[in-house]
C-alpha cells in the first residue's frame, strides 16, 4: 500500500502535459475517445437487441421486452460492483482495463450467438444470454470509474476546467449514441448474411468499437494520474456505521452528547473516515428523490417511441439536441443567468432540470390527447370494424379469417377494431355477408397499415364520403356495403413532439451533467467511484418506478403522462427543500485538514 501511495505521489508531480497551453490535461483526450467508442458499442448493440429477440430468437414481444429491461436494469445495478473493485482493490485504471476485456468477451460471444450456423436455437439463446450478462458487468463496472478517473486528471485548483470536462464527457456519450443507433440498424437490415438480416455484423461492429475503446484507453497509460486503491473502503464504511449505531444504543445514560450519531464511532475509527462518511451520506440522502427524474427521462425509449410510431414519421431527437444544447448552456445560458446576479448552484440547476422534465411530460400529454387514438397496424395487417346499420343481425365472414365469429346486432356499438392479416401490402378480399337469410358477397381492396370500417345499411345507397373510400352500388332495398378509411392512423406530424424533446433535453443538461459533476466534487478521494455508482443506481430505480406505474396503474396513456409530471413536480419541491439545508463540502479542504492522519490505522492494523 505504501508503494502505491509513493507511486501516486510521483504521478502527481509529473502531471500530464496540457493541451494547447490550456489547463486541460492531454490525458483526458484518451478518456473522451474511449467513452465515445464504448457508448457507440453499447447503444449500437441495444439498437437492434429487441429486433434480434423477436426475429432471430423468435421470442414474443412480452418476453423480448422483459429481457431487454432486465438487461438494462442490470447495466445500472452493476456499477456498485465496479466501484467497490476500483476503490477497494484494483484502482480505477486497472478496473477499467480488466472489465473492458470482460466487456469485449461479452460482445464477441453475443456476435457468435447471432451466427445461424453455430448450433441450434438453444445454443443461440445460451450464448446470447451469457454475452449480455458479461456486457452488463463490463459496461456497468466501468461506468462509475471512467467519469471519476477523468476528474482525477485535473489539478485541485482547476475546478472550472473539470466542470467543463464533464460536459465534454457527456457530449461524447451522446455522439456515440447518435452514430451507433443510425449505423447498426443499417448493418442489420441492408447487409445480408447467412441468408437473412446480418445480426452477426450488427453485433460485431460494436464489439470492434469496444476493442478500439480498450486500446485507446491503454495507449494513454503513460499520461494518466493513477490514484491508488484505498483499501477495503466499503467494508470500513459499513463497520464504522455499525460501530456508531451499536455504541449509540448501548451508551450509558450519563454519556455526553455527540454532535452527530456517527461520532459514536470515534473510539475505534479516525475522525477523517467519520467525516468522509458524513459527506457521502449527506449526498446519498439527496439522491433519494432523484429516481423520479429518470423515471420520466427513460420513457423516451419506450412510451415516447410508441407515441412516435402512431405519428407520420419517426426520428431520433434527444441525442442530437444534447450535442447542441451543451455548448449553448455552457457558453450562453449559464453566463447570462450569472449576469443577472442569480446564483445558480449545482442543486438549483438539478431542481430546474426536474421542472423542465415535468413540463416535457405536460407537452407529451397534449400530443397524446390530440394524436390519433388508434395505433398503426404493423406491416401486412390492417384494422377493421363493422358498423351494422341494417334492420336485423348480420353475419360477416372473410374466407381464411375468423375475425367476426358472432352475428353483429343492429345498431350495436362496435367493440373495437380487429386485426386483419394480409398476404401482401395490398390485397383484395372476398367478404361474405348474411342478412335476413340472404347471402351477399363483395370484393374489397385492403391496404396494410390502414384502419377501416365496413358500414352495412339496407335503407340508403352508398354515398361518397370525404375520406378515402371504396364503394359499390346496390338496389336501395337490398343490403349495401361501404368500406371507408375510418381514421388516418398517422395524421399527426412528428414535429408535435419537438417541444417535449426540447424540454426534456434542456432538463437533461441541467440535471444529468450537473449531477455527474456534483457527485464527483462532493465525494472524498477514497469514495469517488462509490458515489458515482450511487448516482447511477438512481437511474436503475427510476426504471423500476416506470415498471410499477406502467404495469400496475392501468391508466390511459395521457393520464399516465400527467401523473408522472405531477409526481416529478412534487419530488422537485421536496428536493429543493432538502437542497436548501445542504452544505457544500470541499474534499480538498478535508485532505488538508486531516493530512497529518494520512497514515493513521483504520481500524487497528488497516491503512486508510
Amino acid at each position: 500500500m505504501d508503494d502505491n501511495v509513493e507511486k501516486y505521489q510521483s504521478d502527481k508531480k509529473r502531471r500530464s502535459p496540457k493541451m494547447c497551453g490550456s489547463n486541460y490535461p492531454l490525458s483526458i483526450a484518451f478518456i473522451v475517445v474511449n467513452e465515445f467508442c464504448e457508448r457507440f458499442s453499447y447503444y449500437g448493440m441495444k439498437a437492434v437487441l429487441t429486433l434480434y429477440f423477436i426475429h432471430y430468437l423468435h421470442w414474443n414481444k412480452n418476453l423480448s421486452t422483459a429481457v431487454y429491461h432486465a438487461f438494462s436494469g442490470l447495466c445500472y445495478f452493476t456499477p456498485i460492483i465496479g466501484a467497490i473493485i476500483a476503490d477497494s482493490w484494483l484502482g480505477k485504471f486497472k478496473t477499467i482495463i480488466y472489465l473492458s476485456i470482460v466487456y469485449v468477451i461479452g460482445h464477441v460471444i453475443k456476435s457468435v450467438g447471432a451466427i445461424p450456423d453455430v448450433g441450434d436455437s438453444t445454443v443461440h439463446i445460451s450464448l446470447s444470454m451469457l454475452g449480455l450478462i458479461l456486457i452488463a458487468f463490463g459496461t456497468g463496472g466501468i461506468k462509475p470509474c471512467v467519469a471519476a478517473f477523468g476528474g482525477d486528471q485535473f489539478e485541485e485548483e482547476h475546478v472550472k476546467e473539470r466542470r467543463k470536462f464533464f460536459s465534454i464527457f457527456y457530449m461524447s456519450i451522446n455522439a456515440g449514441s447518435v452514430l451507433s443507433t443510425i449505423i447498426t440498424p443499417i448493418l442489420r437490415g441492408d447487409v445480408q448474411c447467412f441468408g437473412g438480416d446480418c445480426y452477426a455484423l450488427a453485433f460485431g461492429v460494436p464489439a470492434a468499437l469496444m476493442v478500439i475503446a480498450t486500446v485507446v484507453f491503454i495507449a494513454g497509460s503513460g499520461l494518466y494520474n493513477k490514484g491508488p486503491p484505498e483499501g477495503n473502503v466499503l467494508l470500513n464504511v459499513c463497520k464504522c456505521i455499525g460501530c456508531a449505531i451499536s455504541n449509540r444504543w448501548r451508551r450509558p445514560k450519563n454519556s455526553p452528547k455527540r454532535d452527530h450519531w456517527l461520532d459514536w464511532a470515534e473510539e475505534k475509527y479516525s475522525k477523517r473516515l467519520i467525516q468522509e462518511i458524513k459527506m457521502v451520506l449527506r449526498v446519498l440522502v439527496l439522491y433519494i428523490p432523484l429516481p423520479m427524474f429518470w423515471a420520466l427521462f427513460d420513457q423516451q425509449g419506450s412510451r415516447w417511441t410508441l407515441q412516435a410510431t402512431r405519428m407520420n414519421m419517426d426520428f431520433m431527437l434527444n441525442a442530437l439536441l444534447i450535442l447542441v444544447f451543451i455548448p449553448i448552456f455552457d457558453m450562453g445560458v449559464y453566463p447570462l443567468i450569472g449576469l443577472c446576479r442569480i446564483k445558480l448552484t449545482p442543486l438549483r440547476k438539478m431542481a430546474a432540470g426536474m421542472i423542465l422534465a415535468a413540463l416535457a411530460f405536460c407537452a407529451a400529454t397534449v400530443v397524446e390527447v390530440n394524436k390519433t387514438v388508434v395505433e398503426t397496424p404493423p406491416a401486412k395487417q390492417c384494422l377493421l370494424q363493422v358498423l351494422n346499420l341494417a334492420n336485423g343481425d348480420v353475419s360477416v365472414h372473410i374466407p381464411g379469417h375468423n375475425i367476426f365469429p358472432d352475428p353483429i346486432k343492429s345498431y350495436d356499438e362496435p367493440s373495437g377494431y380487429t386485426n386483419l392479416p394480409l398476404d401482401d401490402a395490398h390485397q383484395i378480399l372476398t367478404v361474405d355477408i348474411t342478412h335476413n337469410g340472404a347471402n351477399h358477397q363483395c370484393h374489397l381492396n385492403f391496404t396494410q397499415h390502414n384502419v377501416y370500417s365496413l358500414i352495412l345499411d339496407n335503407r340508403i345507397t352508398c354515398k361518397l364520403v370525404s375520406l378515402k373510400h371504396d364503394k359499390q352500388d346496390h338496389d336501395p332495398n337490398s343490403l349495401t356495403h361501404n368500406k371507408m378509411v375510418d381514421v388516418q392512423p398517422n395524421n399527426i406530424h412528428i414535429a408535435w413532439q419537438i417541444p417535449q424533446y426540447v424540454l426534456i433535453t434542456a432538463g437533461e443538461v441541467m440535471f444529468s451533467i450537473t449531477g455527474l459533476e456534483f457527485s464527483y466534487s462532493q465525494a472524498p478521494a477514497s469514495m469517488k467511484s462509490v458515489l458515482q455508482a450511487g448516482w447511477l443506481l438512481t437511474v436503475a430505480f427510476g426504471n423500476v418506478i416506470v415498471l410499477i406505474v406502467a404495469e400496475g396503474a392501468g391508466m390511459e396513456q395521457w393520464t399516465e403522462f400527467l401523473l408522472f409530471a405531477a409526481l416529478l413536480v412534487a419530488v422537485s419541491i421536496i428536493f429543493s427543500i432538502m437542497s436548501y439545508f445542504y452544505t457544500y463540502a470541499d474534499p480538498d479542504q478535508l485532505n488538508k485538514l486531516f493530512n497529518e492522519e494520512a497514515n493513521e490505522d483504520l481500524p487497528k492494523g488497516t491503512k486508510m
